[in-house]
């Protein structure tokens, strides 16, 4: 028997010697398809592309639109103050998120040791910078000097937020990401002060909201880590669809949860600051309602890859996992709209009873 010179190995798809990226024309064998990589990376980086364009559209133009011919006073700056908070509760949100399903991952038996990429500094640094923009924005604005609007209880609320989310960073910066939950809590429960200085009854607002806040940042933030760690675990080679089917299937039990305490806590703080003949008249209640049709938006996608995820016909797990991914996807869009709608609701006018 005889064996062949060793020689460099050539295939048609271009792999040499371990190297993928290395492309070799080889007589009769079929065209390398180049646009695949381009679509590839396209749907990559699509779902950023749409949560970006999604927060920008509505802090530029959420607030004429809300405001039309209500005879509300035009609030100035409105339009960067909405865009600086997107950014606020979206570093709040993921961060939190990235940190209850980074444990939520480590429970998924037989899971893949690799997880997702952290977050946890660039989220927290963007939130800081947000918080510090809409202080300089305060001082601008005001004609006032930064100690003077430190003196301020917005302006002071502020100041606690952004020192907190620098703390955060600096947990994950240390090797204890675990920790941020600790300046990240005071991040929330500073939020729902400066959002609720009614005199009356203000504990009952406060405390609405900061379950609402907090319910918020485990469903947006613990879906877009679940979606990450799926991506991430279907290239492990051997991994195979269980893993990443798993963790979305713990996800969505919890999430149901948490869909309970953000519909009750969300009623409940309408109904004490929105009187309801005000709901068509006012750009609060506009933008509420626009608020409530993007979280039946988000409901019925939540619905349906939940029910995809739950076939379980041999020969389809595969394809079910991709299916309910897709559903999931588009819910992430949909909750950055409401992340975005949100921070617009906290710039409009508050309506009186």
């Amino acid at each position: 028997m005889t064996y062949p010179e060793p020689s460099t190995p050539t295939r048609a798809d271009g792999d040499i010697d371990g190297h993928p990226d290395a492309h070799v024309d080889v007589p009769g064998a079929a065209p390398v398809d180049v646009p695949v990589a381009w679509r590839q990376r396209a749907k990559t980086f699509a779902l950023p592309a749409a949560a970006v364009a999604v927060l920008v559209v509505v802090a530029l133009l959420g607030m004429g639109i809300v405001s039309r011919d209500t005879g509300e006073l035009h609030i100035p700056g409105a339009g960067t103050t909405t865009l600086l908070r997107s950014v606020f509760l979206a570093a709040l949100f993921l961060h939190l998120g990235e940190i209850a399903g980074h444990r939520l991952a480590r429970s998924v038996p037989g899971a893949p040791e690799v997880r997702p990429p952290v977050w946890g500094i660039s989220l927290s640094l963007a939130g800081a910078a947000a918080s510090f923009g809409q202080i300089v924005q305060m001082a601008d604005l005001g004609g006032m000097t930064f100690t003077e609007t430190y003196a301020t209880d917005p302006g002071g609320m502020l100041l606690l937020q952004a020192n907190a989310f620098l703390a955060a960073a600096a947990c994950v910066w240390l090797k204890r990401p675990a920790w941020a939950v600790v300046p990240l809590a005071v991040v929330i429960i500073s939020e729902a002060v400066r959002a609720h200085p009614e005199l009356d009854t203000p504990e009952i607002g406060i405390a609405l909201t900061t379950v609402h806040l907090t319910a918020s940042a485990l469903w947006t933030g613990g879906l877009v880590y679940a979606l990450r760690a799926m991506h991430l675990w279907r290239k492990g080679a051997g991994s195979g669809p269980g893993p990443g089917r798993t963790l979305l299937g713990r996800y969505a039990r919890v999430a149901a949860f948490l869909y309970v305490a953000l519909a009750v806590t969300g009623t409940f703080s309408t109904l004490r600051r929105l009187p309801l003949d005000d709901i068509f008249t006012t750009a609060y209640g506009r933008t509420l309602l626009v608020k409530l049709a993007l979280f039946v938006v988000v409901s019925v996608l939540a619905l349906v890859a939940r029910a995809r995820l739950r076939r379980k016909q041999s020969g389809h797990r595969k394809v079910d996992q991709d299916a309910a991914a897709r559903a999931a996807r588009a819910e992430v869009v949909m909750l950055v709209g409401v992340v975005a709608v949100s921070a617009l609701l906290t710039v409009v006018p508050t309506p009186t009873w």
